[in-house]
């Protein structure tokens, strides 16, 4: 059972809920609760009291927060560091972490890969950071294993950078916050809410954390209970977790769109840190007696059944028992589900061929990365299918631990043997599966994984050229249990295993002997290694006193990921040059885009360079405008796009930032999905426009912004803009709004993007 409280709650203990209602101060009192305790109980948090002890402002509602320490990987860092190059870094003020778990494999662009390893490691030397070579470990194990600490703070470029069962408050962010830090600056945010999650019960033998979790995002994902909040867990059942096992709930948070989590710690984390040899690092952290929650998910985990999120979101949630006893008519209703993201004739989707016998069955199963690679998932996938085989027909498993000395321990205590025994495969610590960089199903093929996401275009699908494929999200356990059963969808609840449990034993040489470990050691005068592929941002424009702006996408999807706003896959063997990646830019959404956007920005370099020939067009639409001194001289020409929802998942900053280098100014959306792709927007120089009505204007026609530098710096929060019309009907009037802007992001877009902001001040 989950329940969402309506209201707020207050939370005696740690223990009892009083939600927050017309009686809740009269039993407040009767436990002996003063009103000044209540008053004050939303700061006895342990949200609170972190975010308190990083904040550098003297204000509580408006923080600049500075973070203990940072980490990017491979497809994030090089952006990261050439921007900061660029704003004037001279060295890494905090501990940072540069991971290569995204682009392990070389198999595609040539020496690109390598290139951007070595670029990575030249930095980690010249600046002083900390290099995780290739195999060695994905970026949150790492993190989790050698970063994450008590009470502490940590800012990752990837959006599961989710540290909350050890007691750190973690974040995921696009790369210029990342820059931000390293340049001595501050995150600027609101105080966030904290939403409380109780747990309470013990979860079934079968059931894990993966279960738990996606029976979570199912119910608060849609309903937005914990958008851009914060998730505070607390309560007794935490007592009947593993710490892997809470590792594995909590990283999962970031599906929820919530902005970070914290955990309540205890003497299983405190083993954690000293397993790792890190015990200094444990500290014990729990709300206060009267603490304030501005909302409370309550989950009896001895009620969570195992799981499935059915394509193509880990919020299409179902138990796997209610899926097979109800298999057509949910089908129907994923089929259905599907046809809002596979809006393109090419492709006929259904799942319905997967059905044999009145059973579901499925072509692969991997188990990886961040989420699914932990030493426990894996050891009991190893217990479920000892003595057992997966076939020699289509269906395959694939099994990803996470790091190094996870995958030692499962060497050193026979997990390995038995699972490849099985003819599972037994890979190295790689985040491909996750993105579709490795592990692509076949076209029409149905994969279940442990893993974060199952978006559309994600693990390999090209919707425009006819190629489809589908993931469901499920535990280690239910996907060992399906491959028992050589493909047929089975519940681990429904196979008779053993589990061992074995003792985990971290082996730190392994790192000791690979890694580089430079923190605290920049030697400034060694150079940086580039490799051919990495190339520097493009010049970038100030904002203009006013704008033009083509609407050269519009999409209607209740919500847009950032995959497909710029897809992951092949085409991150371009993600270090930005003009080459900006070629893929919503290329598989609406494939018409780069084009239309590049015709535009060649109006821009026409209208930089005097060229008013080319402007004939531009000339005759501003002449049309009820609006005075509106010239070629003063108004900007760029390209928006119209989303309802963008920006879910990926903290990738190219989402953003290929839609500045082919001309893009501005977004304009119901509401933006998470926080960090509306910063992506802010600190590439966009403007987040917010339009909540029906939209008066479609593909192609134009939006005339008079004043809009004067406005950004006058605060408006209102701004008046123009419709042109393709079709050459009557303009139209409209209004837009920015939201809320700190004075620096307001700076920011007004010089241009965050380069031009550091230059300039």
């Amino acid at each position: 059972m989950i329940k969402l409280y309506e209201n707020g709650v207050y939370v005696l203990n740690g223990t009892e809920i009083i939600e927050d209602n017309s009686e809740a101060k009269k039993v407040l009192a009767a436990k002996g609760i003063s009103e000044s305790e209540t008053e004050n109980a939303s700061e006895n948090t342990m949200a609170y009291s972190i975010l308190k002890a990083h904040n550098t402002s003297d204000n509580m509602d408006k923080l600049k927060i500075k973070f203990d320490k940072l980490t990017s990987h491979d497809i994030t860092f090089v952006g990261i560091i050439q921007t900061a190059r660029a704003s004037g870094l001279e060295k890494f003020p905090v501990p940072y972490v540069l991971t290569n778990c995204h682009n392990s494999l070389c198999a595609v662009g040539g020496t690109i890969n390598e290139d951007d390893h070595m670029f990575g490691l030249s930095c980690a030397k010249k600046y002083g950071g900390i290099y995780v070579p290739p195999h060695q470990a994905v970026i949150h194990q790492f993190a989790r294993e050698m970063l994450a600490a008590g009470g502490a703070m940590v800012l990752g470029s990837d959006s599961h950078t989710r540290y909350g069962a050890l007691g750190t408050m973690a974040m995921g962010e696009g790369g210029p916050e990342i820059v931000k830090q390293l340049l001595n600056k501050t995150y600027d945010i609101n105080m966030p809410k904290v939403v409380g999650v109780y747990l309470t019960g013990k979860p079934q033998k079968g059931v894990g954390p993966q279960d738990i979790a996606l029976a979570i995002i199912g119910e608060v994902f849609a309903n937005g209970y914990v958008n851009n909040k914060v998730m505070e867990f607390i309560g007794d059942g935490i007592d009947s977790l593993s710490v892997d096992y809470r590792i594995g709930i909590d990283v999962m948070t970031t599906e929820t769109t919530c902005l970070s989590s914290i955990w309540k710690t205890d003497s299983k984390v405190k083993d954690f840190y000293d397993i790792h040899g890190r015990s200094d690092d444990f500290k014990e952290l729990a709300p206060g007696k009267v603490a304030y929650y501005d909302g409370m998910i309550y989950v009896d985990l001895s009620t969570i059944k195992p799981m499935i999120a059915m394509p193509f979101h880990p919020s299409n949630t179902y138990t796997i028992d209610e899926l097979n006893e109800n298999l057509m008519d949910i089908l129907d209703e994923v089929e259905k589900k599907a046809l809002v993201s596979l809006d393109n004739n090419k492709v006929k989707y259904t799942l319905k061929d997967k059905v044999r016998d009145g059973k579901l069955y499925v072509e692969q199963g991997v188990i990886a990365g961040c989420a699914g690679g932990g030493f426990e998932n894996i050891c009991d996938a190893a217990d479920i299918l000892n003595g057992k085989f997966i076939g020699n027909d289509e269906f395959s498993l694939s099994i990803y631990p996470a790091s190094q000395p996870v995958f030692m321990e499962l060497v050193k205590n026979g997990a390995v043997a038995k699972l490849m025994s099985t003819g599972a495969t037994i890979r190295t610590a790689f985040c491909g599966p996750c993105f579709g960089a490795g592990d692509v199903p076949a076209n029409k093929g149905l994969s279940i994984r442990h893993s974060t996401r199952n978006f559309p275009n994600r693990e390999g699908s090209k919707i425009t050229n006819g190629q489809i494929a589908s993931v469901a999200l499920m535990d280690a356990r239910s996907i060992a249990a399906t491959a028992a059963n050589k493909g047929f969808l089975t519940s681990a609840q429904n196979i008779d295993a053993e589990f061992t449990k074995p003792k985990y034993f971290f082996d730190s040489s392994i790192y000791a002997n690979r890694v580089y470990f430079g923190y605290g050691k920049a030697d400034p005068s060694l150079d940086i290694k580039f490799g051919p592929g990495i190339v520097d941002w493009p010049k970038m424009e100030a904002l203009t006193d006013n704008l033009l702006l083509k609407v050269v996408s519009v999409i209607h999807d209740p919500v847009t990921t950032t995959d497909e706003l710029i897809p992951s896959g092949e085409t991150s063997s371009y993600r270090s040059n930005p003009l080459g990646l900006a070629e893929f830019t919503l290329s598989r959404k609406d494939p018409a885009y780069v084009g239309k956007a590049k015709e535009v920005r060649a109006l821009e370099t026409a209208r930089n360079n005097g060229d008013e020939a080319a402007l004939e067009d531009v000339k005759k639409v501003l002449a049309k405008l009820p609006v005075e001194n509106a010239t070629l001289e003063n108004t900007g020409i760029g390209s928006t796009i119209y989303a309802v929802k963008p920006g879910d998942g990926s903290a990738r900053e190219q989402a953003a930032s290929c839609q500045k280098v082919l001309g893009g100014w501005a977004n304009i959306a119901r509401e933006y999905a998470t926080k960090r792709y509306r910063s992506n927007l802010i600190n590439w120089g966009m403007l987040p426009f917010i339009f909540t009505q029906e939209i008066p204007f479609g593909k192609d026609d134009c939006i005339f912004i008079p004043n809009i530098r004067e406005a950004v710096i006058e605060k408006r929060s209102e701004i008046d803009a123009f419709v042109i019309p393709a079709d050459g009907s009557a303009i139209k009037e409209m209004t837009l709004k920015l939201g809320e802007l700190t004075d620096d992001e307001r700076q920011i877009i007004l010089d241009g993007c965050l380069i031009n902001y550091y230059r300039a001040h």
